[in-house]
């Protein structure tokens, strides 16, 4: 994994048992994925994706920064040290590293209100998993997604925002529509396809004949009785269609126009006065979108065509229909209230679309969490190096041998860096020490550039990286690696029930 971190990491192609093929370079994805046998290796992937699982991101850097814990560490062991005094160490230093991060982040206030600061925490993230074309597209379109559904000091629902995905078009025509796409569309050809100024109606009744529930006969002995029992039952659905479309009269005023989204069925009979009207309708709308309807648009559901109040109806700017292959999909766009949206994804194909897909989710995790933190940690590589010089400092006031767990820990703080620096082509040492003398000329938070090799200041290019990633990472990967050199013997456990190659009597092993 060690070659997939960072922007110019490279990808890794996972082929599956049936020969289908993913292109990724996403930790989360690998770990998931893959097959692992080795029982060591197991735990440090699960706690990774589970980490991931929490705060969106740092699967590579989590699992990089266990091994290099290991591996500092199997240097003193080898030499006899008992990893004991080692973890000892390794705990004393994460509690310094954990108290200089505090000091080391940037308070972000009004993060709430600065778009140019949230699209830079997402580009970030993204640039790591995605071309850089698509990242900066897919950045705007969770940065508006985020700034959507966000409300300041209430906590933030991420199921607000809808990810669609269409497989046609290139993967940089995926887009933020700020309303709902529906995956179906109307059931009627003179149904209008494309509406201004609409009003919407969300409800939840059966506008067709329906069976009765319980099993009832009608009796009838000539065929005018037969008509006026049918006429009957249609006149029943009729006159409901015809109190939606009095409504409708109602209250559209010139230039507005109608349209009803019913989680039910509409029959055929029923379309057609719709669509005389030049009402939209759409039959048997997932309950899902039905909820996010009402947020996304305003009004209310409703659950029979009684007392239809005006204050029941959402409101959205403009509703188009799109056929796509066999597909139709419904566009509500430009809605008022805005507590919910969609991020379309569009890709050639399967791999491009999955590949963007688990880009986005992260970069959602990553506003949110830059949301709730209100503070941000500069990035490429400048908090891990001026975290190694801290602990290179502050080691002489540690006493006894667990002195040396900390220099192990300050060492191996340098893993992420070090592999930017290998992963962009660059001479590792020279790229460390580089960035080391300018931290020390400056004071301030310098990282090194991945495209020149030179240092600069990342907080000033907008290279930001989230503030409960690194501090989860430090926490995670120091438990396990403490876990791990704790283990002295890896034993197959479970009990041989088979008869020895004697055939005496059977034994436990």
């Amino acid at each position: 994994m060690k070659s997939n971190l960072g922007p110019r990491g490279t990808l890794k192609m996972l082929v599956g048992g049936a020969g289908q093929i993913k292109i990724t370079k996403d930790g989360n994805v690998l770990l998931h994925e893959m097959q692992i046998q080795h029982p060591t290796a197991m735990m440090i992937a699960r706690a990774a994706t589970a980490m991931d699982d929490e705060v969106g991101d740092g699967t590579t850097s989590s699992v990089l920064f266990t091994g290099e814990l290991l591996k500092q560490a199997e240097r003193y062991t080898s030499e006899g040290l008992h990893p004991r005094l080692i973890t000892e160490g390794y705990e004393v230093a994460k509690e310094m590293v954990l108290e200089f991060l505090e000091g080391f982040k940037v308070a972000q206030p009004g993060i709430f209100k600065d778009r140019e600061l949230l699209t830079n925490v997402v580009r970030t993230s993204l640039r790591t998993k995605l071309a850089v074309e698509s990242a900066d597209k897919m950045s705007d379109a969770i940065v508006d997604a985020m700034l959507a559904v966000a409300v300041e000091g209430e906590p933030i629902d991420l199921h607000m925002v809808e990810i669609m995905h269409m497989q046609h078009q290139s993967g940089s025509d995926s887009c933020f529509i700020n309303g709902i796409v529906l995956d179906h569309g109307s059931r009627h050809p003179d149904m209008p396809k494309q509406l201004e100024n609409v009003h919407i109606l969300t409800c939840n009744v059966s506008f067709e004949y329906e069976k009765t529930e319980i099993s009832a006969g009608f009796f009838y002995s000539s065929a005018e009785e037969r008509e006026k029992l049918v006429e009957s039952e249609r006149k029943f659905t009729d006159e409901k269609v015809r109190q939606v479309i009095d409504f409708k009269r109602r209250v559209c005023k010139e230039g507005e126009t109608f349209a009803l989204i019913n989680q039910k069925g509409i029959d055929p009979l029923a379309l057609d006065m719709l669509a005389k009207e030049g009402i939209f309708a759409v039959r048997r709308a997932k309950r899902r979108n039905m909820e996010r309807l009402t947020l996304a648009c305003g009004g209310s559901p409703v659950n029979s065509v009684e007392d239809l109040e005006a204050d029941m109806l959402g409101w959205a700017g403009k509703l188009r229909e799109e056929t796509l292959g066999e597909e139709k999909y419904t566009f509500i766009e430009d809605s008022k209230l805005g507590k919910s949206c969609t991020i379309l994804i569009r890709g050639p194909n399967k791999h491009t679309i999955d590949q963007i897909k688990d880009a986005t989710r992260d970069g959602l995790r990553a506003v949110l969490s830059a949301m709730e933190d209100r503070a941000l940690v500069p990035g490429a590589g400048a908090f891990e190096v001026a975290a190694y010089r801290m602990l290179m400092r502050r080691k002489a006031a540690v006493t006894g041998r667990a002195k040396l767990g900390v220099e192990a820990f300050a060492n191996a703080m340098l893993v992420v860096p070090k592999t930017l620096a290998e992963n962009s082509g660059l001479d590792v040492q020279e790229s460390i020490i580089k960035v080391e003398e300018e931290q020390e000329r400056s004071e301030q938070a310098v990282g090194l550039d991945l495209n020149s090799g030179d240092t600069f200041l990342p907080a000033a290019a907008g290279i930001w990286d989230s503030y409960t990633v690194k501090k989860q990472t430090l926490n995670l990967s120091t438990v396990l690696a403490t876990q791990l050199l704790l283990v002295d013997e890896v034993m197959k456990a479970g009990r041989s029930m088979g008869k020895p190659a004697g055939g005496g009597p059977m034994e436990d092993e």
